[in-house]
């Protein structure tokens, strides 16, 4: 927990709100290692259904603090090693926390949602692009690299819009990036919590257990032969099946009643 980061727990839904709006939810190095101490200690908590990334006034996230890039340049370490490589790789630890997490991830992106905030947008599971919003890759117009985001933002986008974007620094309005498919819908500023509620109904629908677990199949595409994942699945899958808690849900389904988890 940090001064820049507020954490909310209502009931299965634990909301991250980005707190500095005065620097439009730019990154400090705190809040970096806040949200990835947040993010270890829900991973394996199957009770978190969601967690719903927001940023305070107005903006997501503007990226990561010039500032702390700069401090870390003139940095020393104790062990000898680059302090700017240091601060760059554990922005990349908080993604892989991220997107390592079994529960749902919601994105509710206004404003600035640049850098490393184009990052997390891309991490999510579900992104919502308020109308407004503009997404926008600026490290290479800086002199430098998107070095952590990049891999996220091929998977997300495929490599020729990830290109395009590297290239250019362009940037894309909610509706472009719903178009390309970085965000997954386009919202109207006065819909925002309408259109959460919507998506958090369609998670509470679904068992937790199994969306984690469908979560880390997806995961390993690309990483392991198929056959391997395809092996592992189908292990997995037999085991889920006979379990309790699969067999109450294929039950309430043949009895049109509502599965255990959805009331939750």
């Amino acid at each position: 927990m940090s001064d820049s980061l507020e954490l909310r727990r209502d009931g299965g839904w634990l909301h991250v709100t980005f707190q500095r709006p005065e620097k439009r939810n730019a990154m400090s190095l705190a809040m970096v290692d806040a949200m990835t101490s947040t993010f270890a200690d829900v991973k394996d908590d199957r009770s978190v259904r969601a967690v719903i990334l927001r940023g305070a006034g107005g903006h997501f996230c503007s990226g990561g603090d010039i500032a702390d890039m700069q401090q870390a340049a003139s940095a020393s370490t104790d062990d000898g090693s680059d302090a700017i490589a240091a601060l760059n790789r554990r922005f990349g630890a908080m993604l892989q926390a991220l997107d390592g997490l079994g529960a749902a991830v919601v994105a509710v992106c206004e404003g600035a949602v640049m850098g490393g905030g184009f990052g997390i947008a891309c991490v999510a599971d579900i992104t919502l692009a308020v109308d407004g919003s503009r997404f926008r890759l600026p490290e290479t117009s800086l002199g430098i690299t998107p070095a952590q985001i990049a891999p996220f933002i091929v998977q997300r986008l495929g490599l020729s819009q990830a290109r395009r974007l590297a290239v250019t620094g362009a940037t894309l309005g909610a509706a472009e990036a719903v178009r390309v498919g970085l965000a997954h819908e386009l919202v109207d500023p006065s819909g925002i919590d309408a259109a959460l509620e919507t998506v958090l109904g369609q998670i509470r629908r679904c068992e937790p257990g199994a969306v984690a677990e469908t979560k880390a199949i997806m995961r390993r595409v690309g990483t392991a032969p198929l056959d391997d994942i395809l092996d592992a699945a189908a292990t997995d899958f037999a085991a889920r099946a006979r379990s309790e808690t699969a067999q109450a849900g294929m039950m309430a389904r043949l009895t049109r009643q509502p599965a255990p988890w959805a009331a939750e």
